[in-house]
């Protein structure tokens, strides 16, 4: 039923989902619990820069990415090696383009926590590591959850800037969304078609996991 094209196209978009979110929630979870029980000023500059790629169009994201990895670019210098135009270019990107919803939710859930539970570990002498692994994580982890299937699903529709960043190269950096828009572009209605095919069903596999999950943990609460 798929070439192979197409169904290289496929695991390379899960691949790029799963290893973003992955990244996502490594950079997620900490820095949502900075930003909802911080008291460093300033935070809520950082909460705003974090949520720009909500309204940013993905081509301003790509076009400094590209900028920001270019080249002549520190991160290049640092590095040793130019990122835009590979996998790993594309999980930079992808990140930074899909962190405020994985952030956003995390810390509402962390705020929604209060204060009794973290003061109830204290009096128990709970060190600040103990506290937060078993009190706030397994009461953040229905937002936790929901932000890691955001973050898979924001990732796998990508396109701007994937686009920008990552260009059509088969195998390293042609995700389902540039395999569509090359079908379009070249008349193969009928590939395009499968592709949009199989990225409604992903779609909407990810959002009735998310919902599952909502209602699973709804239903475990006094």
């Amino acid at each position: 039923m798929f070439d192979a094209a197409i169904i290289e196209a496929i695991v390379l978009t899960l691949e790029l989902a799963a290893v973003t979110t992955v990244v996502l929630l490594l950079v997620g979870v900490p820095l949502a619990w900075w930003l909802a029980r911080g008291k460093t000023r300033g935070k809520e500059v950082v909460a705003v820069l974090i949520s720009l790629p909500i309204v940013l169009p993905p081509t301003v994201l790509g076009f400094y990415l590209l900028i920001a990895m270019g080249p002549n670019s520190p991160v290049t210098a640092l590095i040793g090696r130019s990122l835009p135009f590979t996998f790993e270019g594309l999980v930079v990107g992808s990140t930074l383009y899909s962190l405020p919803f994985v952030v956003n939710p995390i810390r509402n859930a962390f705020e929604a926590m209060g204060q009794r539970q973290w003061e109830a570990a204290a009096t128990l002498r709970a060190g600040p590591l103990d506290a937060f692994f078993n009190v706030a994580f397994p009461l953040a982890l229905p937002g936790i959850l929901t932000g890691a299937i955001l973050g898979f699903a924001h990732t796998m529709g990508e396109f701007g800037v994937v686009l920008m960043i990552g260009g059509s190269i088969p195998g390293e950096t042609k995700v389902l969304s540039i395999a569509i828009f090359d079908f379009v572009e070249t008349l193969q209605w009928g590939k395009a078609h499968m592709l949009a095919a199989v990225m409604l069903a992903m779609s909407f596999a990810v959002i009735l996991a998310m919902r599952m999950v909502e209602r699973r943990f709804a239903s475990m609460r006094p």
